[in-house]
């Protein structure tokens, strides 16, 4: 098994740090846009709480472009094979749900 997975990085040794930047890159615009979704709402319904998520998420989304870059270039030092940090994964596995509860909370505070 491992075999195969060497003979892949052989014929492919350049493309992962690339297709790593770019989901960095999808994830911190993806986050950044709901977080301007999200201030929206905060702003329209004067609530405190909302316009705090969506501060929290524009700072997150910064992080997830910054970590995103690091993550390149740590590839591109230590090869494809080196794993991800597992607090990287588990923050951005929180920064994803904190930015679908933000997002939901805030469509519900603009129906009321």
């Amino acid at each position: 098994m491992a075999k195969v997975s060497a003979e892949v990085s052989q014929r492919d040794p350049g493309l992962q740090p690339q297709r790593t930047a770019l989901a960095w890159v999808r994830t911190g615009l993806a986050v950044f846009v709901n977080a301007l979704i999200v201030l929206r709402a905060g702003f329209v319904t004067a609530q405190v709480f909302i316009l705090a998520l969506g501060t929290v998420l524009v700072v997150a989304s910064g992080l997830s472009v910054i970590l995103g870059t690091w993550r390149v270039r740590h590839l591109a030092a230590h090869g494809a094979r080196a794993a991800p940090p597992w607090m990287l994964m588990v923050g951005t596995v929180w920064i994803a749900w904190l930015a679908c509860f933000a997002g939901v909370l805030s469509i519900v505070s603009t129906l009321e």
